[in-house]
C-alpha cells in the first residue's frame, strides 16, 4: 500500500470517481481489468489477463496453453468461439462470442478469470459496478476479495459488486 501511495506522487488527497478507485485496486495488486477498448489480438490477450489474474491469485495455479480455437459464423454477426486452456494440467473450455478480433468477450474473460483462484482460497473474483457516465466506455474490474473485505469496500467506496460464477464455489456471494 504504501508503494501505490508513494507513487501517486502525493496527490492522495484529490477527489477519485469510483471507476478511478476500482482502477486503482490493480495498482493493489487485488483486481485486474478487462479492457472494453481494443486489445490487440484476442489471440495475444485471454493469455495476458489469464497471467495477470493468476498473478493477483498468488500464482496458485498454474494456466497454461491458452488459446482461441475459431468454431463458426463471421465476426460482423459474432463469431461462437472456444476459449481453451489448461488449468493445473485439466482442461478447461469456456464459449466465446467474438465480434472483433481485437476485442474480448466480457463473460468469457470473466469465467476464465475465475478460475484462477486456487479451491482452498478463501477469496473468489467478483466484478464491481461502479457509477457510470452515460455515452463512457469503461473496463470491467474485477476483484480478488474475500466476502467481508469485498463487502468493507462496498460500505466505504460506494461500489457494488457481484462473484463471477465460478468464484461461488468458494462460498463468496
Amino acid at each position: 500500500m504504501r508503494s501505490v501511495v508513494e507513487d501517486s506522487g502525493g496527490h492522495v488527497d484529490l477527489h477519485l470517481s469510483q471507476y478511478e478507485a476500482a482502477l486503482a485496486l490493480e495498482e493493489f495488486g487485488v483486481a485486474v481489468s478487462i479492457h472494453a477498448e481494443g486489445i490487440g489480438s484476442i489471440h495475444d490477450g485471454y493469455c495476458f489477463l489469464l497471467e495477470r489474474a493468476a498473478k493477483v491469485a498468488g500464482d496458485r495455479a498454474v494456466i497454461g496453453n491458452v488459446r482461441i480455437v475459431e468454431v463458426e459464423g463471421d465476426l460482423e454477426d459474432g463469431r461462437h468461439d472456444r476459449l481453451e486452456f489448461e488449468r493445473d494440467g485439466r482442461p478447461v473450455t469456456i464459449s466465446a462470442e467474438h465480434y472483433a478480433e481485437d476485442y474480448y468477450d466480457p463473460a468469457a474473460a470473466c469465467a476464465a478469470i475465475a478460475e484462477t483462484a486456487h479451491p482452498d482460497d478463501p477469496r473468489c473474483w467478483y466484478d464491481i459496478r461502479f457509477e457510470r457516465e452515460p455515452r463512457r466506455i469503461y473496463d470491467s474490474v474485477m476483484v480478488l476479495a474475500a466476502p467481508q473485505q469485498m463487502r468493507a469496500l462496498c460500505e466505504r467506496v460506494g461500489f457494488a459488486a457481484s462473484a463471477i460464477p465460478g468464484s461461488t464455489s468458494r462460498g463468496c456471494s
